[in-house]
């Protein structure tokens, strides 16, 4: 029997995780489904873990095996499926309702006819598990973000469905990278379609911003996402190996990040430089409606600890305004003055922390 839908499921040593995806999609009422697992090369058992569970599911198990590249491991999944409905999931990912996938699925197909085509692409709503209830604020602002129909604010760990059709013409994930994968298909299907909020919420985990830290990991996602924006593709070459140097169980260290960025426009003829730093400002103007958000997030916190941006009555009346006055070449060049005075200020601060720490790990001898 073909499946009604096909997940695929993108994993680098993941036997930790994987058995609460297996649970969740275990519990979904919507059965006709199967999954498909595609391994980079994992060395803590994650093989022999879906070996064991496959004969557990009432429903079929595939496993895959591919070079690391999530955008890779994705497409080589998708090629191999045999549902029309492909959804994309990271493997952190739960759904807590059991309708989550039959909910879905019908609201999916229901819009499709609507429009009359399948240039449509769903996404969860998004909520974080383990966060801390002291950044309360912070993951409210994450979650209410990822709700908003606008670019920049849809990722993988949302989940991605698409009909086959619609992701073929979309010409598939990105490969030349080993992540922003999910970017980069986010921004085609705006081009070419349209997103849908699925009625159903997708849990992910907060790991990353735990061990990481919020603020680091945020301004370090920023910014990669203002490199792609400038067509910095050096800087997002070298990223991955930045960060490969890095202990994940400890605080982010971005400082080799902003080096590298100061090193790389350095280099540039101060043409292409000029260029580059205007391309990076209109990304800023281009983000800078967030702060409307915060503002809303704010006020709804304070009113309802559950509030997920239910209600954006703030971003809603000024945003238009916010564009009128800034989305012009003067507000493009103020907001490229902010951005040069943010880098290099933020690159000091780090300098000056970096030296601090380094001091006191290494007292000097009297």
């Amino acid at each position: 029997m073909v499946p009604k839908l096909s997940i695929i499921v993108p994993v680098l040593n993941e036997a930790a995780t994987l058995p609460g995806l297996l649970q969740s999609l275990a519990m979904q009422s919507e059965r006709n489904i199967e999954l498909i697992v595609v391994d980079g090369g994992s060395t803590d058992g994650t093989g022999e873990l879906l070996a064991s569970c496959r004969r557990q599911l009432d429903f079929p198990l595939a496993l895959l095996a591919t070079a690391a590249g999530r955008g890779r491991q994705l497409n080589v999944g998708a090629q191999q499926a045999r549902g029309d409905n492909l959804l994309f999931l990271h493997a952190d990912c739960r759904f807590h309702n059991p309708r989550a996938l039959a909910e879905s699925l019908s609201c999916f197909s229901t819009e499709i006819a609507r429009r009359g085509d399948d240039a449509l692409a769903g996404r969860f709503a998004l909520c974080f598990s383990g966060s801390r209830a002291a950044a309360i604020l912070p993951f409210a602002y994450y979650e209410s973000k990822a709700r908003l129909n606008r670019p920049g604010c849809i990722h993988g760990d949302q989940g991605i469905l698409l009909r086959r059709n619609f992701f073929d013409q979309i010409g598939r994930f990105d490969e030349s990278l080993p992540y922003l994968e999910d970017e980069r298909l986010a921004a085609a299907v705006f081009r070419m379609g349209q997103w849908l909020l699925l009625p159903a919420e997708i849990h992910t985990s907060a790991r990353r911003f735990e061990e990481e830290g919020l603020f680091p990991r945020q301004l370090l996602n920023a910014l990669i996402l203002g490199a792609e924006a400038a067509g910095l593709e050096v800087f997002l070459r070298r990223a991955p190996a930045l960060y490969r140097q890095q202990n994940h169980a400890e605080r982010l260290a971005l400082l080799p990040f902003f080096l590298q960025l100061t090193a790389l426009f350095r280099q540039m003829p101060w043409r292409q430089r000029i260029r580059t730093w205007y391309r990076a400002g209109r990304f800023l103007r281009d983000n800078g409606w967030q702060l409307l958000l915060v503002f809303d997030v704010w006020s709804g916190v304070r009113q309802n600890s559950s509030y997920r941006g239910e209600a954006t009555p703030v971003l809603d009346r000024f945003a238009p305004w916010f564009d009128r006055f800034t989305d012009h070449v003067v507000g493009h060049l103020l907001a490229t003055v902010i951005l040069w005075s943010l880098i290099q200020g933020t690159t000091q601060i780090l300098r000056a922390r970096e030296a601090l720490v380094g001091n006191r790990s290494h007292p000097a001898v009297l």
